[in-house]
């Protein structure tokens, strides 16, 4: 059951976050994305096989319950854009202010449905379920948020971080990033406290959620 009101709240979350990249791109200048129909919540555009269900479905049977997916990448040229500075960095914050307004619309959703619970003394299994699944939402939204901030590219990000770089370290950081993902698969493997440091500000904003929905009680 866990993993019903689990699955569909992951992928909400992460065609989220692509179509804000897609949609704010399309917004600076850039028309790859909306030409290829991915601005759009039709999940059917934007599903990738491993990201959206072998990845998701491994995760939470053999690794404790944690879970965590991607959608296809919107491709994006930065060419397009009005202003290439300025508009890299709004799309690739995009899809992190995607997810954290979903937290939040989540922590509203979860505080209505506990109080529906309270109130009813109870409200039966599918209330609970709807509840797991708002709490879900919460969690997951925090921890791409949080993820995709890391400055490892090719995580959004890294596109913040080269525009703070000067010129020539920039591109030495954009060449290393080619490597990114095994870097930070490296550092989640080999180094354990980096994970725990990555899922710290999760838990602390988590905790802060749950707090808010126990004061309305």
């Amino acid at each position: 059951m866990d993993f019903l009101s689990l699955l569909p709240v992951l992928i909400l979350s992460i065609v989220v976050h692509e179509v804000a990249h897609a949609w704010v791109a399309f917004r600076e200048g850039d028309d790859t994305a909306q030409k290829l129909g991915r601005i759009t919540l039709n999940p059917i555009s934007h599903m990738d096989l491993m990201g959206s269900f072998l990845v998701p479905v491994f995760l939470f049977f053999m690794a404790n319950g944690v879970i965590f997916g991607w959608a296809k990448p919107v491709p994006v040229d930065p060419r397009k854009f009005r202003n290439y500075r300025s508009g890299d960095i709004k799309v690739s914050l995009a899809g992190i202010v995607s997810n954290l307004i979903l937290a939040i619309l989540f922590t509203v959703v979860a505080l209505v449905l506990v109080n529906m619970q309270a109130a009813t003394g109870g409200g039966g299994p599918v209330l609970g379920f709807l509840i797991r699944m708002a709490r879900f939402g919460i969690f997951i939204n925090l921890i791409l948020a949080v993820f995709n901030l890391i400055p490892i590219p090719p995580l959004d990000g890294s596109h913040v971080m080269y525009h703070l770089l000067p010129r020539q370290w920039g591109a030495k950081y954009r060449q290393v990033g080619r490597y990114g993902m095994l870097v930070l698969m490296g550092l989640i493997y080999f180094y354990p406290p980096f994970f725990t440091f990555v899922l710290w500000p999760v838990l602390a904003l988590m905790g802060l959620a749950d707090t808010l929905i126990d004061l309305w009680i």
